[in-house]
């Protein structure tokens, strides 16, 4: 059985959420509820889960305040909550777990289902401090990404990135202060997750962000000159596309 703990400072989405764990996945035990920090705290240290389902925000704190409070974390962490498409798009970019209100019974079967044993620590507060910030910054050049490498996560933040480029099923991230990520992920994950107002995708292999053209130069495509002084060429099929995103 997996042991686990509900969190939310809304009693109704507790008692939901466990019926349908008891209802659709007879492998959870739900061992406790809590409804805020100091009561998450306690039951979590006294009951030992390996599940946790929580809110962000909670009575006297949220997430980031629990998990600082309970380091290392040695629980499988999936985040439930009623928040817009900007939070969802803060989770994906730190790697985190979630589910969203009301919750859907085949996305929670799923998230149970996929879980392999414990969760290590591997940044998690981290990462649940970057989605806080990200689900609080207005300007999506002001949040931050988990970046996965051979070595684990790096977090950047979205406006150093100049731009980047795919290599096979790696990506290199091309920084603003001239570094380089090699990230191990497709680039197709990338354009995927990050903001379409500042990036474009103006070839199969390469994304840049759009704030940090030089300049461009006429031809077929085009090429664009990035403040890195790297010299792209622009597919034919993108550039009516990347033309009308360059006189917005």
């Amino acid at each position: 059985m997996i042991k686990t703990v509900l969190i939310d400072d809304e009693i109704d989405s507790n008692r939901i959420l466990q019926t349908l764990l008891e209802t659709y996945c007879p492998q959870v035990a739900v061992i406790g509820t809590a409804d805020g920090v100091e009561t998450a705290a306690d039951l979590i240290r006294e009951s030992k889960p390996d599940l946790v389902f929580m809110d962000i925000e909670m009575k006297h704190g949220n997430a980031f305040d629990l998990l600082n409070q309970l380091q290392p974390v040695n629980f499988h962490l999936i985040f439930v909550t009623a928040f817009d498409n900007h939070a969802v798009r803060a989770f994906r970019y730190n790697a985190l777990d979630y589910l969203l209100k009301p919750v859907n019974i085949r996305e929670l079967c799923a998230a149970v289902d996929k879980l392999s044993g414990k969760m290590t620590e591997n940044g998690l507060l981290e990462r649940v401090r970057c989605m806080i910030e990200n689900i609080r910054s207005i300007d999506p050049a002001d949040r931050k990404i988990a970046v996965p490498t051979l070595n684990g996560l790096l977090f950047v933040a979205v406006r150093d990135i100049v731009r980047l480029e795919s290599k096979g099923s790696y990506t290199y991230i091309y920084l603003q202060d001239r570094n380089q990520i090699l990230a191990t992920g497709g680039i197709k994950d990338f354009e995927d997750l990050l903001p379409e107002s500042l990036f474009f995708r103006i070839h199969q292999s390469h994304i840049i962000n759009l704030n940090k053209i030089k300049s461009y130069q006429k031809g077929r495509g085009g090429f664009v000159t990035m403040e890195d002084d790297s010299f792209i060429e622009v597919a034919i099929r993108r550039r009516d596309g990347f033309m009308q995103r360059l006189l917005k």
